[in-house]
């Protein structure tokens, strides 16, 4: 097991200013005391050429660990300056989905030309992992696993576990399966451990335990690991054999990458499948994401200019509502902004369903109603203690001006959490993906209703045209 070491703060700005191979190997005894993943962090800084000099200098079981952290793309530009023969024995030392995913992403004809250098169990084990879709459980699942039979004395288990030799992040769990290899249950180490030598596994055998299959959804099993607070989860096939297993790690890949694309989808940014991180991103793909959205709803929010155009009467009559135009605007959006968040959070986390969409726009309601008042008030303020030295039309006073100005807000508020709220179950209802409901899209529909509102309000108390 490598030492866990303290990493200094400046170790990776040192790496990017060393100019020579040489100033790089005086460094290997401190990378050596690293832990893996910070050890790929400074490598993957190196040209290829000198990245090839040093990764030799390490194990060839740790060359294969360290160049699976590196990202895909400095995975890609590695394998394709070096020789074939001396990647394989890299690639074999990599984790069997880091495998499957460099795989994937190569061309058939650097494919066709690894797999002759590789032994034959790597070689079904990679083209195997790689037939299934990056998005569901066979994607991302590893075939780092123990087994045992169930008619197995607890000492034979532990030989079986020495023999099967599963990585340390995978070894908690002992799956016992049949002579088919169907999954019918599972042991822990602790278990294996604490028992008795010549105790049958089947007399400490889990049979409850939580499974998913090759084609269910990345996302799916990443919920049931989280759910049920698991270390790894065992994928079956449609035999309900032990194909492999998904690890809590993954899960949090998994998490983090659906997250990231429904803030993506949320903010009007369309995204996409590309593990690429913003440096790596050039400018005119960051613009392709995002010019979508803004595009379009630009072209909507015409039509707040023509309701703003409509009522030029009404604004020259009393000037003091242009005023307030942005407050009413910002506050909508807002409030419609937080109710959608809200909602689509739960739709995600599973805590509301649309069977109970009624009561979820009823307590949104109440929500907006105490918001409403708050607010309200707080315009009224606003309007009577800020805008007296403001030039009103002699007929009114600036407290009906207020009183106005905080009602039109108030249902303002009201619309737009009832909006923000609706919007992401009509999406959800008719099968989309309540995400791409984005802030964006909320708030152009918010400021069209805010400014009907408004206006039609104002226009009505005070006779205006």
């Amino acid at each position: 097991m490598k030492k866990t070491t303290h990493v200094p703060s400046n170790l990776t700005k040192l790496a990017k200013d060393f100019q020579s191979i040489d100033q790089m190997m005086t460094m290997l005894p401190v990378l050596k005391k690293m832990p893996i993943i910070d050890i790929s962090e400074v490598l993957s800084l190196m040209e290829n050429k000198d990245l090839f000099t040093v990764l030799c200098e390490f194990p060839i079981s740790e060359q294969g660990e360290i160049f699976a952290e590196f990202p895909l793309v400095k995975q890609l530009s590695f394998f394709q300056q070096i020789s074939k023969k001396r990647f394989s024995k890299i690639f074999e030392e990599m984790p069997s989905d880091a495998r499957a995913d460099l795989f994937q992403i190569l061309t058939q004809q650097e494919q066709i030309d690894l797999l002759p250098f590789l032994n034959k169990h790597i070689r079904e084990n990679v083209l195997a992992l790689s037939s299934y879709p990056a998005d569901t459980a066979g994607g991302i699942m590893i075939t780092d696993f123990a087994t045992v039979s169930r008619d197995m004395s607890c000492f034979e288990a532990i030989q079986k576990v020495r023999q099967d030799a599963p990585s340390k992040k995978t070894i908690y769990y002992v799956y016992v399966v049949g002579e088919d290899q169907t999954l019918v249950g599972f042991i822990t180490l602790k278990d294996l451990i604490i028992a008795e030598p010549d105790v049958l596994v089947n007399d400490e055998l889990h049979t409850e335990f939580v499974f998913g299959y090759v084609d269910e959804s990345s996302e799916s099993v990443a919920a049931k690991i989280d759910k049920y607070e698991l270390v790894a989860l065992p994928i079956l096939n449609s035999k309900n054999q032990l194909v492999g297993i998904v690890t809590h790690d993954e899960a949090i890949d998994v998490i983090q990458a659906e997250h990231t694309e429904d803030m993506e989808r949320f903010m009007g940014i369309i995204s996409n499948n590309e593990e690429l991180d913003y440096n790596q991103t050039s400018i005119f793909d960051h613009f392709k994401k995002r010019v979508f959205w803004l595009v379009t709803l630009a072209i909507v929010g015409i039509i707040s200019g023509l309701i703003i155009h409509s009522y030029e009467g009404a604004l020259a009559q009393m000037m003091i509502l242009a005023l307030y135009m942005p407050m009413v605007a910002d506050t909508g959006g807002n409030a419609g902004s937080q109710s959608a968040t809200v909602i689509i959070r739960a739709l995600a986390l599973g805590q509301v369903n649309m069977k109970s969409w009624f009561a979820i726009l009823w307590k949104e309601t109440r929500i907006a109603l105490m918001l409403s008042i708050c607010l309200g008030v707080l315009a009224f303020a606003k309007v009577v203690f800020l805008s007296w030295e403001t030039d009103i039309p002699a007929a009114y006073s600036l407290v009906a001006i207020g009183g106005v100005i905080a009602l039109a807000l108030s249902l303002q508020v009201i619309s737009s959490t009832i909006i923000g709220a609706a919007l992401p179950l009509i999406v959800k209802k008719v099968g989309g993906d309540p995400a791409v409901v984005a802030s964006p899209a909320i708030t152009t529909i918010v400021d069209i209703s805010g400014l009907l509102i408004y206006f039609s309000i104002a226009a009505t108390f005070f006779n205006l045209k």
